[in-house]
């Protein structure tokens, strides 16, 4: 809890801004994108990631890191970023995370979006610390970026409403395992369908809890 507890409070310090995203046009990069990927912890459903290039000229008010936001603020900023800015919004499957591990996977999902952009970005700004091996262009890793560059805020935004759309959907072709609430993510609800539903094709198999089910281990690992 005291991890937890450090982390929430370093983000309440933390107020997205455009200084990144400045500081690399100053050094002559014109067009800048912002990268983030969602859903690495959940134990069913794609990792997705999302690419955005604002227009430093209307870059929509209330902009921040969409864990910042409610759910109605994050909506209506997902479709203002879409109208304002240049977007791509990117997935790897379930069995690409099973195939790679989930650190590649959302990697592979960062690099389809930043791919699948109308023009290559002259430099990009990723969420984390490090940077996917197969990115193409110059690229910056920014700790806690969703929470420093307005770029990344929007991208998060874009993956996370994105996302937890799929997992509504997914919700009514399977239901009992709570993924319209939850996206997926391992709460007690959606353990507890694991071993009273069994396992859908959506969910993961190499994450311990859903392995644990397949092999016939009814004690799941949190």
């Amino acid at each position: 809890m005291r991890r937890i507890s450090r982390y929430a409070d370093d983000m309440h310090k933390l107020t997205a801004d455009f200084s990144f995203e400045t500081a690399a046009q100053a050094r002559g990069f014109a067009c800048i994108a912002g990268v983030d990927e969602v859903g690495r912890g959940p134990l069913a459903g794609p990792v997705t990631a999302a690419a955005v290039i604002l227009d430093p000229d209307n870059i929509p008010a209330g902009l921040a890191d969409s864990k910042a936001l409610t759910a109605a603020k994050r909506a209506a900023l997902y479709d203002a970023i879409l109208q304002s800015a240049q977007c791509c919004i990117a997935h790897a499957s379930v069995e690409e995370i099973d195939q790679l591990n989930i650190l590649r996977a959302s990697h592979l999902a960062m690099e389809r979006a930043v791919a699948g952009l109308p023009r290559l970005p002259h430099h990009i700004l990723i969420d984390g610390n490090l940077i996917p091996a197969n990115l193409k262009g110059r690229a910056e890793a920014i700790v806690k970026g969703d929470a420093k560059s307005l770029s990344i805020a929007a991208a998060s935004i874009i993956a996370k409403v994105t996302r937890d759309r799929i997992m509504v959907d997914l919700a009514q072709q399977h239901p009992g395992y709570g993924w319209e609430n939850n996206a997926g993510y391992p709460t007690k609800l959606h353990q507890q369908a694991l071993l009273n539903l069994g396992v859908t094709p959506w969910h993961r198999r190499s994450f311990k809890p859903v392995h644990n089910i397949l092999y016939q281990d009814k004690s799941i690992t949190p």
